[in-house]
């Protein structure tokens, strides 16, 4: 008997859920208790529904990796969206660190799991792309106003650079030695003020 074809939107639909379910799987057991039987029983359905929708777990996962970038891109769009230059930088540092505070397992998805080649995808090249560009518009109009001076690409990678380690450092418990995270976030807003 031959399956109905699905609509757009169902595909669509059970392809959130799949990575939704994923995201919970991921959280609560880590990436080695990810397999497509185990989503299939999250969701609910046969073992071999998921496959219906996605080819294979490196698949799946690379979803899951596109959707978690997808919401931090989102973060730091809204972040930028009202301020430029240096207001611009620092209100994109606070974004940052509030993801990866308030959503640390999407921020260990994107910044910590190394994909490997099936993982990659255009679509979540252009996610990573489509976050950074806030940062390089916002030190590109600081380097133009003369709110900071040097490469606006270097400066970018940098802020970026300096953002990520306070939040790695912050989520693997390592700011032990006399700095908070808190003083450590003031201190890093008051570096881009100069």
């Amino acid at each position: 008997m031959t399956r109905a074809a699905l609509t757009p939107m169902e595909l669509e639909d059970f392809r959130r859920r799949a990575v939704e379910a994923a995201l919970r799987v991921f959280v609560e057991d880590g990436a080695r208790s990810l397999t497509m039987r185990g989503i299939a029983k999250v969701l609910g359905v046969s073992p071999m529904t998921p496959y219906r929708y996605f080819e294979d777990k490196d698949a799946l996962f690379t979803a899951m990796r596109v959707e978690a970038t997808r919401q931090f891109a989102d973060a730091q769009q809204q972040a930028a969206s009202s301020f430029s230059g240096v207001v611009a930088i620092i209100e994109l540092s606070r974004a940052y660190v509030r993801f990866g505070v308030e959503q640390p397992e999407a921020y260990r998805i994107i910044f910590e799991l190394r994909p490997v080649p099936a993982q990659r995808s255009a679509q979540l090249d252009a996610e990573h792309e489509r976050a950074f560009s806030f940062l390089y518009r916002g030190t590109t109009e600081a380097v133009r106003a003369g709110q900071l001076q040097g490469d606006p690409l270097t400066l970018a990678h940098l802020l970026w650079s300096q953002g990520h380690g306070l939040v790695s450092l912050h989520l693997a418990d390592k700011l032990t030695m006399g700095r908070t995270f808190e003083q450590l976030c003031t201190a890093m807003e008051q570096t881009v003020l100069g």
